[in-house]
């Protein structure tokens, strides 16, 4: 599914990624641990092409995404990635619908087909009754819920989800966790997970170990 080497990436002085290869197969679910300032977090943006390596070579289903620019690379980055942060990013004045269903209108998918998209999504994530209300009005769990809606908007072949349980008490931490295995096994769903929580590491396919900008483990 995605495959990487020899990538390197400084900022000034510090380099912070020193040859890091990795390999992710389709319809696994992979972690990455380590301290805070092993490269984990710098690892996740350049594969998910939300930031560029100072050198090395990123395949996505044997596309070299390495190579795209611009527009392509943004249309790529829409259809074929999606992405879950410890902040959901919702947009404030779009309802939970409206924010599931951006990603597909930016693709280019009629209104009504990103709309019962979205719908199937909410009710496979529990969130059906939420459908009219604003991020705002939304517990943290239930605005999680919505931000991995609208990752797995497009079928993305990948999703990258950054500390997908940092801002969540211990109990929707849980529910994610299962939430993740569930998606795997119905929908064969690869992801790709930079966390601290040693027990979301723990259910993973296998669980990678960062160390000064290296993959060691």
């Amino acid at each position: 599914m995605l495959k990487a080497e020899g990538i390197y990436k400084r900022y000034g002085q510090k380099e912070v990624l020193k040859g890091v290869e990795i390999l992710i197969e389709k319809a696994s679910l992979v972690s990455i641990v380590g301290a805070s300032g092993a490269g984990k977090s710098t690892l996740l943006h350049i594969l998910g092409t939300l930031d560029t390596p100072d050198s090395g070579t990123i395949f996505l289903q044997e596309k070299a995404i390495h190579t795209l620019k611009g527009n392509a690379l943004a249309d790529f980055r829409n259809r074929h990635m999606g992405f879950i942060f410890q902040f959901h990013h919702l947009l404030p004045e779009f309802s939970v619908l409206e924010n599931i269903c951006i990603p597909a209108w930016i693709a280019g998918t009629s209104k009504t087909k990103a709309k019962q998209d979205a719908l199937t999504l909410m009710k496979v994530l529990a969130i059906s009754d939420l459908s009219d209300k604003k991020p705002g009005q939304l517990s943290g769990g239930e605005q999680q819920r919505t931000a991995i809606a609208r990752a797995l908007i497009n079928k993305p072949d990948i999703v990258f989800a950054d500390e997908p349980t940092g801002n969540l008490d211990s109990n929707n931490a849980r529910e994610m966790q299962q939430l993740f295995l569930d998606l795997r096994n119905q929908f064969g769903q690869t992801f790709l997970i930079v966390t601290h929580n040693e027990e979301l590491a723990g259910i993973c396919d296998r669980k990678l170990t960062m160390k000064d900008g290296l993959i060691i483990h």
